[in-house]
């Protein structure tokens, strides 16, 4: 079949009652979450790993994707009213948003929102249908040594982006890949990291790592703060003259192409994406010395970049099974806990996920377009919610979610662990990113280099004298070498400016 066959197959599954009340749910959801500063999607989907568990596949991963780029979707809210963005990749919607709130424009500025993620969101879409299969097709050539290589570089593409240090996301790297290992090694029946306690005999299941250190971690840290409501801001007018449409539209459609793209690459992702956007149109701009100012083109660059790199960030996850982001990498741990591997095969095992997941982001996107508009007053509200509220709320939800896991008071103790990792984490700036990614990468990694040594009789040239998985690991040396170069440069700089002075 062609893809628009393929696309017609997903409608058919995207359209059935259910999973259109499924998705309709989740981008609801995920617009509300998106909109609470604290709260970002990777709680959110942890949160919902437990709700998920025993749906049919196709309708489960459509409600997460939903609440995935709904949380984008609905994150500049926040950003734009409160410059205090709901989730990391609205942070570059604030730069131009808020100004252009405390002009009187937040309405404008929402609709421009609304209207760049939703375009930025189908673009994602259209590429996803095009590339994500021949994607597949290429890597069905994929061994055992491949695979261990394309892991490789996809957690050191996510360390190397570690915004203040990379040692930091090492560490928290290495840390992801030893809570992965803990267990029994069914190769050889010997415990690993088990402490002599048989209760992680069966490792520590995904959702607890998650939901400890994403959920009751950003609980510590928001407790720490002060407590209270939210001030709004007015809204204002949500109209658009045709000169500002004229305005906006190549950067919408720019950043769209540049968001897919960088969605697609392993690591990189929305906030990454948004970013890269904002930083290209107030370069190509005439006007970009206005740019942080309240120029309407900042706000529509990063806005449609985000949404269409959460869209690309599918590709890697669905074809490869290698998260794009931080996010889909929760993603993937639901998909694994509903009994599928993402990978080259499930376009053939289980298309009904595969094209399901994408049709049903047409079927979102103009759901969220629909809603966003003459809701955005009335959603807004719910800004004013008392956090010690909300957050007591998490914490029950947290410990009935893991508790329904195993029924094991133990796990109960293991979250609140993780939760106080995933606080010690934030305040000591370390990385969230690479520990969740090892955790979910960690026994994959060991499972296909043990087979690819195997294959070779213990023979570790098997990794380099293959094209692919050579590349590939030369790809993750580069990755986060040149991290490292730029700094050491940066520092010779400084002390050749300290000393002229």
């Amino acid at each position: 079949m062609n893809a628009f066959e393929n696309l017609l197959y997903g409608f058919e599954v995207a359209l059935q009652p259910e999973a259109l009340m499924f998705v309709l749910i989740g981008v609801v959801a995920g617009t509300v979450i998106g909109m609470l500063p604290g709260l970002g999607p990777i709680s959110a989907l942890a949160l919902m790993i437990p709700i998920t568990y025993g749906m049919d596949p196709a309708i489960g991963i459509i409600l997460m994707a939903g609440v995935y780029y709904g949380a984008i979707f609905g994150g500049s809210t926040s950003s734009i009213l409160l410059n205090a963005p709901g989730v990391a990749g609205t942070v570059a919607t604030s730069f131009d948003g808020y100004p252009l709130s405390k002009q009187g424009k937040a309405g404008k500025a929402l609709a421009i929102a609304a209207y760049a993620s939703f375009i930025g969101g189908t673009v994602s879409v259209i590429g996803l249908m095009f590339i994500a299969p021949l994607l597949g097709r290429v890597a069905v050539s994929f061994g055992p040594a491949e695979y261990f290589a394309l892991m490789v570089f996809g957690l050191t593409a996510v360390v190397s982006l570690s915004e203040k240090s990379l040692i930091k996301g090492l560490i928290a790297a290495v840390f992801g890949v030893m809570v992965s290992l803990i267990g029994m090694d069914l190769q050889t029946g010997t415990a690993r990291y088990t402490f002599g306690t048989i209760n992680l005999l069966d490792g520590v299941d995904f959702l607890i790592v998650a939901l400890g250190v994403f959920a009751l971690g950003e609980v510590f840290v928001l407790l720490k703060k002060k407590t209270g409501s939210l001030k709004q801001n007015a809204l204002g007018s949500l109209k658009l003259s045709k000169k500002e449409i004229k305005e906006i539209a190549p950067p919408v459609g720019r950043s769209s192409v540049l968001g897919f793209f960088t969605g697609v690459l392993p690591g990189a992702g929305a906030t990454i994406g948004s970013f890269l956007g904002y930083t290209m149109e107030k370069n190509i701009a005439k006007d970009g010395d206005t740019f942080g100012k309240g120029n309407i083109k900042g706000v529509a660059a990063p806005e449609a970049a985000n949404n269409a790199a959460s869209g690309g960030s599918f590709v890697p996850l669905l074809t490869l099974g290698v998260p794009g982001s931080g996010t889909t990498a929760v993603l993937l741990g639901a998909l694994l806990v509903m009994g599928i591997t993402p990978g080259p095969l499930m376009l053939e095992d289980r298309p009904d996920v595969f094209w399901g997941v994408i049709a049903s982001m047409y079927i979102g996107n103009i759901f969220l377009l629909i809603l966003n508009l003459p809701l955005i007053p009335l959603i807004s509200k719910i800004l004013n919610v008392p956090r010690a509220m909300l957050l007591s709320l998490i914490i029950v939800f947290c410990m009935i979610g893991v508790y329904g896991l195993s029924f094991n008071t133990f796990d109960l103790m293991l979250v609140l662990i993780f939760g106080l990792i995933g606080f010690g984490m934030r305040m000591y700036e370390f990385p969230a990113a690479p520990l969740i990614l090892a955790m979910i990468l960690g026994a994959i990694m060991e499972e296909n280099m043990r087979r690819a040594l195997q294959i070779s009789s213990g023979d570790w040239t098997i990794f380099l004298s293959k094209p692919i998985s050579l590349t590939l690991l030369i790809l993750a040396v580069v990755a986060l070498v040149i991290p490292l170069t730029i700094r050491f440069i940066k520092f010779i700089k400084r002390r050749r400016g300290l000393k002229r002075r």
